[in-house]
């Protein structure tokens, strides 16, 4: 969600890739299913590893991994700005489907605000 988010209200300004430690290989449907329900193009993404982008130049590394439920967060060489942003997996939610819809509501609006505050703020 993170990826398009930023694409979209970067308007062009910014490319943000997403990856992470353990890719599952498939986007969960939940989170596409989100960004379209508010009028953001999703594009065309994919399960990726953060091992893909090793040797990529950022000057933004955003993690979004939540040190809480003791998941990895990746550490890049260099010196790009680095942001943390713990943020629950709305994929590891459990319950009804109410609930679980919730989870990706508040992973969605958490990530969108702190996006729109970063942009507006001209990382």
């Amino acid at each position: 969600m993170a990826e398009a988010l930023i694409n979209h209200l970067g308007g062009g300004s910014y490319e943000a890739v997403s990856a992470g430690s353990f890719p599952t290989g498939e986007v969960h449907p939940k989170s596409i299913v989100i960004l379209e329900r508010h009028g953001i193009d999703p594009g065309t993404p994919r399960s990726k590893s953060w091992d893909e982008f090793t040797d990529t130049h950022f000057d933004l590394v955003i993690t979004v991994c939540d040190r809480a439920a003791n998941e990895t967060c990746p550490v890049f060489p260099g010196i790009p700005k680095k942001l943390h942003w713990s943020t629950p997996d709305p994929a590891k939610a459990q319950g009804s489907e109410e609930k679980i819809n919730a989870a990706f509501d508040e992973a969605f609006l958490m990530l969108k605000t702190r996006i729109e505050s970063l942009i507006n703020d001209k990382i």
